[in-house]
């Protein structure tokens, strides 16, 4: 940071006094070696004047001063990294401009045919048009970025989530009010009980509506909960022909011995069991909810996180690895000293040492 002596130009109200002297501290330094005095994409203003980047200098209208530079409005705005439309006039100016403005909108006959051009065009979409068009390969200017930055940070993941949330219900609530009018109901749960009544599955249903065939398994409690509570009995224990067949071929008598095996006593995941079957995550996840199974995310990995601790415990000879690590940290053992003596990395001894009841 450097800084510049330069005579400043009186305003009206010093009469006499002439020019003085004002030190300016230099922002920076354009590539041809031209000093500017206030950031760039940034306006510097105090409400009533701008600062001039060229010369520091607080003034109404920086837009008129150009000319004593020999620059123009474009030119210093991309050269300073501000949007072409932003203004260079104090807000007091700006307030001014605009009342002299408002009369001649009134009773000049040219201002206003312009007016009336420029509300059509916009109407129309010409100006947007016109807008696109005239920033097709030029880059975004410093002050755009900012502002972009500003409001990223200002919506948290935790708005944009909910957003999101909210965005995806009222897809669902669209989705649902239009197969009901397809298919000549009031709401898609008086389609879905007629349909149920008949025989069809959730599945075949969607399939009808030209949804996916998963659709209503995983959006009709969300959709409309009073009906999927008065459809549940109605499906309960009602498998189709395909998942008969497949269990059939794997030698199971029924879908839900199939289901308790592979999820509750082999500790497969919903996926494994899908990819088994060749049905789908969402199937099969109805299919254990429909027979009254309690689902359980990520079964393999807890099982084998299971065996692994048992598997630790016995070659130590201890009957808690919790305790074991507490034990061993009490005495005054490092993280490293605990992984060489057991065999295992630290951050695993780490997270057993954080287990609740530990």
């Amino acid at each position: 940071m450097t800084a510049e002596t330069t005579g400043a130009v009186p305003w009206p109200d010093q009469g006499p006094r002439g020019v003085r002297r004002v030190v300016r501290p230099v922002a920076g330094v354009l590539p041809d070696g031209t000093p500017y005095y206030a950031p760039i994409g940034e306006i510097v203003s105090d409400g009533t004047t701008v600062t001039c980047h060229l010369c520091g200098r607080p003034l109404k209208s920086v837009a008129a001063h150009l000319r004593a530079h020999g620059w123009t409005k474009a030119a210093y705005c991309e050269t300073f990294g501000l949007e072409r439309g932003q203004s260079l006039e104090g807000q007091e100016t700006r307030k001014r401009r605009a009342a002299s403005f408002a009369p001649r909108l009134i009773f000049d006959p040219a201002i206003r045919a312009g007016s009336a051009a420029g509300r059509q065009r916009a109407a129309a979409g010409e100006l947007a048009q016109d807008a696109a068009r005239a920033s097709t390969g030029r880059p975004l200017p410093e002050q755009r970025r900012r502002k972009a930055a500003r409001a990223a940070v200002a919506a948290s993941s935790e708005v944009a989530a909910r957003a999101n949330r909210n965005r995806a219900a009222r897809h669902r609530a669209e989705v649902a009010a239009q197969v009901a009018d397809d298919q000549g109901y009031p709401t898609l749960g008086g389609y879905v009980r007629a349909r149920v009544a008949a025989g069809a599955s959730l599945a075949a249903i969607s399939r009808e509506a030209g949804l996916n065939k998963d659709w209503l398994h995983r959006h009709l409690a969300e959709v409309d909960p009073a009906a999927a509570a008065a459809v549940r009995p109605g499906l309960a224990g009602r498998d189709g022909t395909r998942w008969l067949q497949a269990v059939t071929a794997l030698g199971f008598a029924d879908v839900p011995s199939y289901l308790r095996d592979r999820h509750l006593v082999r500790h497969q995941t919903v996926s494994a069991i899908g990819a088994e079957i060749e049905m789908s995550n969402h199937a099969v996840a109805a299919a254990l909810a429909r027979h009254g199974l309690a689902r359980t995310a990520h079964a393999g990995k807890q099982k084998a996180a299971r065996e692994r601790v048992a598997q630790v415990a016995a070659a130590l000879g201890v009957d808690s690895v919790p305790r074991y690590v507490a034990e061993r940290r009490a005495a005054g053992w490092t993280w490293q000293a605990i992984a060489a003596e057991c065999g295992q990395p630290s951050s695993w001894l780490r997270r057993q040492a954080a287990v609740p009841g530990a």
